[in-house]
């Protein structure tokens, strides 16, 4: 288990070096380079994974073949399609790498035996899925019916991290704008002020 996730665990508060120890041979790390899928909409939902290195984005494909991109995920965060995987059913969305990632997966039936073994990974779970729930919401709140400008605004001031390692057209299509709208929008915002 890499450091990375080791000290994730640790900071959560709840897990014992013991416990945290006993999880670790649950956890299989993944290499994956930029492009490949964690999940695939459509297929079954097997694991959850901890991004120890790299990002990834969730989508689902519309009618005309269009990525939507819902979420972006980067280093110390869980990812899986939750319901799908609590289910074991198909996901409804794909999850693919946008940078050469090291993923930390768990199958289903381990999960389970885990949440069994260390009640303690309950409160993590929680906790994940609190933080799952309180990005849906923040999402929603801000960039739902605005502006291009407005949207573009908010991304610079409250998620920095998503013009710095996020493709122009990856951003645009999780604010629901065109590229086109996106290139205009940071225009306006970064034209020098004229006299």
């Amino acid at each position: 288990m890499s450091d990375v996730f080791e000290n994730y665990l640790s900071s959560t508060g709840g897990l014992s070096a013991e416990e945290i120890n006993f999880s670790a041979q649950f956890f299989k790390p993944v290499r994956l380079k930029k492009g490949d899928f964690f999940i695939r909409e459509d297929e079954s939902c097997r694991h959850i994974g901890f991004i120890a290195s790299g990002a990834v984005k969730a989508y689902a494909i519309d009618k005309e073949g269009n990525e939507n991109i819902t979420c972006f995920k980067f280093e110390n965060e869980f990812i899986t399609s939750f319901s799908e995987f609590v289910r074991q059913e198909k996901s409804r969305r794909s999850i693919r790498t946008i940078e050469d990632s090291v993923i930390y997966r768990i199958t289903y039936p381990d999960y389970r035996h885990l949440l069994d073994q260390v009640t303690a990974w309950n409160e993590v779970i929680k906790s994940v899925m609190e933080k799952e729930y309180n990005q849906k919401e923040r999402y929603l709140l801000n960039y739902n019916n605005k502006s291009a400008v407005d949207k573009y605004r908010h991304v610079l001031s409250s998620e920095p991290i998503l013009v710095q390692r996020i493709a122009t057209q990856d951003l645009a299509s999780y604010l629901s704008i065109t590229q086109r709208s996106l290139t205009r929008a940071k225009g306006q915002i970064h034209r020098p002020n004229v006299l």
